[in-house]
């Protein structure tokens, strides 16, 4: 993703900081929380049925937060994503919620909010059901392919360095890779698990090779991102800089839907719940082994 152009953009969009005071009362007195969201169709975030109704993990957990939230209804805009940040400091939408990976790099440099993380990305390697490939060493002399200017790309380009790996196919969506795969032109796919999940309609005979690949920082944010209390990869809710008061309440309604397990039952509904979705929060012994 081409975030960081996009957060700076979104940046000079800010006005004074007073203008925006008590953003959580101000959406309960509009009586509306509008949301902007970048994936409409992306299987199993955000779909349409025929009648208009909005499907997916995203809409689930938007319709359970707006009622804990006590604001009396929510509006999902559908917007490009490179226009979410943008339009967050616009005013456009009151929060984003769009399966943004939470980070030090783009809180700061970004100027933007992120609520405690709701789930977590993370690779695969993914292989057809009859490949060879049965551990991360046959990998070697292998093209893999994955998806341009993403977190998963990151994945494959550090396999090849650390030698699993000979190159890289980078593609231009999500379902080029396993079009590549089928075709015999990449021996795996590094892609992550939700996108795993919706590939499998469409590709039947897929399954993965090891255990989960977590995402690494850029070497020049490592000891920041070392500090932060959620695990690389986590997806927030984004808020604009200026309404902490938002982002508080946010912050409650996730942790008690995470306590009360029904962050959990939404995952599972939609086939993405693996025990790491338990883990996304480091503890206190976790952060003081990292220092």
């Amino acid at each position: 993703m081409k975030w960081l152009g996009m957060l700076c953009a979104g940046a000079m969009l800010l006005t004074a900081p007073g203008a925006y005071a008590g953003c959580l009362e101000r959406v309960r007195a509009a009586g509306v929380l509008r949301v902007g969201n970048g994936l409409l169709g992306a299987h199993p975030s955000l779909w349409q049925d025929a009648e208009g109704r909005y499907h997916g993990i995203d809409a689930d957990l938007l319709a359970e937060l707006t009622r804990r939230l006590d604001i009396p209804k929510s509006e999902l805009i559908i917007t490009e994503w490179s226009t979410i940040v943008p339009g967050l400091k616009a005013g456009r939408w009151d929060i984003v919620l769009s399966d943004v990976n939470i980070s030090e790099e783009r809180h700061l440099r970004g100027h933007v909010l992120f609520s405690t993380p709701y789930f977590m990305l993370y690779d695969y390697v993914i292989v057809l059901e009859n490949s060879p490939i049965r551990r991360l060493e046959d990998l070697r002399g292998k093209t893999v392919g994955s998806v341009m200017g993403t977190n998963d790309s990151a994945t494959a380009h550090r396999l090849v360095e650390q030698g699993y790996a000979q190159d890289v196919a980078d593609f231009e969506t999500f379902g080029d890779p396993f079009i590549a795969l089928k075709n015999g032109q990449v021996a795996a796919v590094i892609v992550d698990q939700g996108t795993l999940h919706a590939q499998k309609e469409h590709f039947r005979n897929l399954r993965t090779v090891g255990a989960p690949l977590f995402y690494t920082p850029k070497p020049q944010w490592a000891q920041v991102q070392a500090r932060a209390p959620y695990r690389l990869g986590s997806e927030g809710v984004v808020v604009p800089e200026h309404c902490p008061d938002l982002l508080a309440v946010i912050d409650t309604a996730l942790d008690a839907m995470r306590q009360d397990g029904t962050i959990r039952t939404i995952l599972k509904r939609y086939g993405v719940w693996e025990p790491q979705q338990d883990h996304l929060i480091v503890s206190q012994a976790d952060s003081s082994h990292k220092e």
